[in-house]
C-alpha cells in the first residue's frame, strides 16, 4: 500500500480553495434550499424516537444530525454513496453558515466520499460518517468564516474522528455515527479557529489508507456533482428501487382487481446485482430499524401495503403474521457485476394462483429508483412526503428556512433524561 505523494498539492488544500472562493449558482441554491426542506423534516418526524432522549448527552449538532438520519428517510448523493444532509445542514445550521456553509461542506463530502470511491463502501465503511467529517469540518469552517487556509486545517483536523462502520446498520449507532461525524467537524473548525495546526497531507494519506485515491478528486461542476436523490420511503436507499418493483405488483392493486389475495402468493423471486444489497444484512428482521435494511421485508410490505410510510417500519407490522409467512416466501437471486450500489436492475416476480386455477407469473423490473435525479420525485411525491413528515406539528413547508430551521428543530428535538 502507498500513501499518497506529497510531491502533488495537498487535496485538502484544493478542497479548501475551492470551498472558500465557491459561487452558488441559482441551481445549486436551489438544490441547497431542497435539502433544507427535506432534512429538516425528516428531523421533525423522528421527534419521538426514544433514542433521541440518549443522545440528549452530545451537542446540539450531533443531536440534529442523529434526528435527521434515524428514520432513513434522509437525502443520498449516489456517487459518493453518502447521506450528504442528513450531515451538512445541521452543521450550517448549528453555526449560521446558510447554504453557502451547507453546499461549501456538501461538495467536499460528496468530492472525498467519491475519492473513497465504491471498494470503500463495499468493504463495510459507513462512508456517510468516514466522508461526513471531513465534509462537516469543511462547511462548519466556512460558516466561521475561515480563510483556504484554515478551511484546510479543520478538514486535516477532522481525520482522526472519520471514521463508522455498517455493522451497526440496523441498531441506534448508525445514526449515532452520523452525529458524531457532525459534531467532529464542528469541532476541527473551532480548533482551527483557534489556531490549532494540522498537516494537510493527513487528508490525503487518510484517503489512501482506506484505499482511496486523490486522483479522483474534481473541483469542476456544480456544488454537489451528480445532484441528491430524495427517498420516498423511509428505509436504506438500497430499498428504494426494490420498493418501486414490487409496488407495481402491489397485491391490494392489481391483484386484488382480479379477486386474489396475499394468501394465494406461492413464491416471490427478486433478482439484482449482488453489489446493490450490500447494506441489506437483515434478512428476517425482528425490528422496525432493522426492517429498514431488509431486503425480504421491503417487498413484502410493498406487495402488502398501498402507502409504504413510518408504519410500514414499526416494530408491530414487521411482526405481523402475514408479513413474517411472506418472507419465507421470498427468493433472492444475486447476479456478478456492478461497482454501485444501483448497478443493473431489480426484478420482482410474483407467483400467484386462484382457487384450482393455473398459476400466474407477474414481474416488474426498474433500473432508477423513484426520487433519484435520473426518476425525479413529482411535486405531488414530495408533498405527500412533507405531510407525512409533518403530520401532527403546526408547522408548514414555508415555515422552514435557513433563518428559522435551528430553531425549529431546537424546539421539537431537544430531549432531556428525566
Amino acid at each position: 500500500m502507498s500513501l499518497e505523494s506529497s510531491d502533488r498539492p495537498s487535496v485538502a488544500i484544493g478542497l479548501a480553495d475551492w470551498s472558500v472562493g465557491m459561487r452558488p449558482s441559482d441551481e445549486d441554491l436551489a438544490l441547497a434550499d431542497r435539502a433544507l426542506l427535506d432534512t429538516v423534516v425528516v428531523g421533525l418526524a423522528a421527534r419521538e424516537e426514544p433514542i433521541l432522549r440518549i443522545a440528549a448527552v452530545l451537542p446540539e449538532v450531533a443531536q440534529g444530525a442523529v434526528a435527521c438520519h434515524i428514520v432513513d428517510f434522509d437525502d443520498l448523493h449516489m456517487p459518493s454513496t453518502t447521506h450528504i444532509s442528513t450531515v451538512c445542514v445541521p452543521v450550517a445550521l448549528c453555526l449560521g453558515g446558510g447554504p453557502r456553509s451547507d453546499l461549501a461542506g456538501a461538495g467536499v463530502m460528496a468530492r472525498v466520499g467519491t475519492a473513497l470511491g465504491w471498494p470503500h463502501y463495499a468493504s463495510g465503511w459507513h462512508a456517510t460518517t468516514t466522508a461526513g467529517a471531513i465534509g462537516a469540518a469543511a462547511g462548519a469552517a466556512v460558516a466561521l468564516g475561515l480563510d483556504a487556509d484554515g478551511v484546510g486545517r479543520a478538514m486535516a483536523l477532522a481525520v482522526p474522528a472519520a471514521g463508522g462502520v455498517q455493522r451497526s446498520f440496523g441498531t441506534d449507532g448508525k445514526s449515532l455515527q452520523v452525529g458524531f461525524a457532525a459534531d467532529a467537524g464542528v469541532r476541527a473548525a473551532r480548533l482551527a479557529a483557534a489556531g490549532a495546526s494540522s498537516e494537510p497531507y493527513a487528508v490525503d494519506d487518510w484517503i489512501g489508507l482506506l484505499g482511496g485515491s486523490t486522483e479522483r478528486v474534481d473541483q469542476s461542476g456544480p456544488a454537489i456533482p451528480g445532484g441528491l436523490a430524495i427517498k420516498l420511503y423511509p428505509c436504506c436507499n438500497a430499498l428504494q428501487r426494490p420498493i418501486g418493483a414490487a409496488a407495481g405488483l402491489r397485491v391490494g392493486a392489481e391483484l386484488c382487481a382480479e379477486g386474489v389475495g396475499a394468501s394465494s402468493i406461492q413464491r416471490i423471486v427478486v433478482r439484482t446485482p449482488r453489489v446493490t444489497v450490500k447494506p441489506l444484512i437483515h434478512s428476517r428482521p425482528r425490528t422496525g430499524l432493522e426492517a429498514k435494511f431488509s431486503l425480504e421485508y421491503a417487498v413484502v410490505a410493498s406487495l402488502l401495503d398501498e402507502h409504504i410510510g413510518f408504519a410500514t417500519f414499526s416494530d408491530e407490522q414487521v411482526n405481523r403474521s402475514e408479513a413474517t409467512r411472506l418472507i419465507e416466501l421470498v427468493e433472492v437471486d444475486l447476479t456478478d457485476g456492478g461497482d454501485h450500489l444501483l448497478s443493473g436492475q431489480v426484478e420482482v416476480e410474483v407467483h400467484t394462483a386462484a382457487g384450482a386455477g393455473p398459476s400466474r407469473v407477474r414481474r416488474s423490473t426498474l433500473t432508477h429508483p423513484p426520487g433519484s435525479p435520473q426518476s425525479p420525485a413529482t411535486a405531488a411525491e414530495l408533498r405527500v412526503k412533507v405531510a407525512d413528515c409533518l403530520a401532527g406539528i403546526p408547522i408548514q413547508p414555508h415555515d422552514i428556512t435557513w433563518a428559522s430551521a435551528a430553531d425549529l428543530l431546537r424546539t421539537h428535538l431537544t430531549r432531556r433524561g428525566d
